[in-house]
């Protein structure tokens, strides 16, 4: 018998669980696993371009270095991206930035911000 791992999306949370869960995960490392569900969960899902952008550059600016935050801040942009067909000028900024402190450095930020950064200039063709 067989057993299969499945993998199910994190849902979107209403948004003053996401913003509690941000901000507790910002202060506090020991809550990124569900800070990174939260944040994964309002970019695949939430309708509010606006308030999903303001998060992930919330999270892409003030998470420590070395924190997988910083990644998943870069690669929720590119689903941002993906999702809404834009970005605002600062968010494309910190999308370019994530993905050159990745490529120069994993340890700081690591490779899903470079997977984000080839999502935003795909989608927004920016190549």
């Amino acid at each position: 018998m067989h057993s299969h791992l499945s993998f199910e999306n994190p849902p979107a949370l209403p948004h003053e669980v996401v913003v509690e869960t941000l901000e507790r995960a910002l202060r506090d490392r020991s809550h990124e696993g569900e800070a990174a569900d939260a944040l994964v969960g309002i970019a695949l899902s939430d309708d509010d371009r606006e308030f999903v952008e303001h998060w992930c550059m919330e999270v892409g600016t003030r998470a420590v270095s070395g924190s997988p935050l910083l990644g998943l801040a870069g690669l929720c942009l590119g689903h941002t991206a993906r999702r809404f067909g834009h970005l605002g000028d600062d968010a494309l900024v910190l999308a370019k930035s994530l993905a050159v402190r990745a490529e120069t450095d994993p340890a700081d930020v690591d490779g899903r911000a470079l997977d984000g950064y080839d999502d935003v200039r795909s989608f927004l063709r920016l190549w």
